[in-house]
């Protein structure tokens, strides 16, 4: 073959294809993280909305004027709370309900603090500090209870 023949040139790889659009598979695995995210995204925004309005519940029985009646509410949130993890735990009085508060790793209710609990709503005169002691510990057990957290 001389002159007059065929040309043979070398083989000619087509160009990659490029990465925009995708292939619509990869437009439902998009999708499907966006919806995961939003998800998610909801689910702690609520989360946090119902720890606040918890907080804010309790807040407000922590601050009413008489010590009584403070000590009161608290003990009746708390059995309200202790409700939602065991149904018989409002019924637990004394000892029973001091262990109960005090789960299995804490003892924050079995000392002075928490034998307010039992009858601080029924004395005359209760003392401010042993109130101030008293709060903290219940109200981040009532979120814990509140959230659900066994005991």
């Amino acid at each position: 073959m001389a002159s007059g023949g065929l040309v043979l040139r070398d083989v000619h790889v087509p160009a990659a294809p490029s990465w925009w659009p995708p292939a619509p598979g990869w437009w439902l695995v998009f999708a499907l993280v966006a919806l995961a995210l939003a998800v998610g995204l909801a689910f702690a925004w609520r989360h946090r909305r119902r720890r606040r309005s918890w907080e804010r519940l309790f807040d407000a029985a922590a601050n009413l004027p008489p010590s009584g009646e403070r000590v009161a509410a608290v003990s009746e949130l708390l059995r309200r709370a202790a409700r939602k993890c065991d149904p018989a735990a409002d019924k637990l009085d004394g000892e029973a309900w001091l262990r109960f508060l005090d789960g299995r790793k804490r003892g924050d209710f079995s000392g002075e603090a928490g034998r307010l609990l039992l009858d601080g709503a029924y004395r005359r005169d209760v003392d401010e500090a042993d109130v101030a002691r008293l709060l903290p510990p219940a109200r981040a057990r009532f979120l814990e209870l509140m959230a659900g957290k066994k005991p």
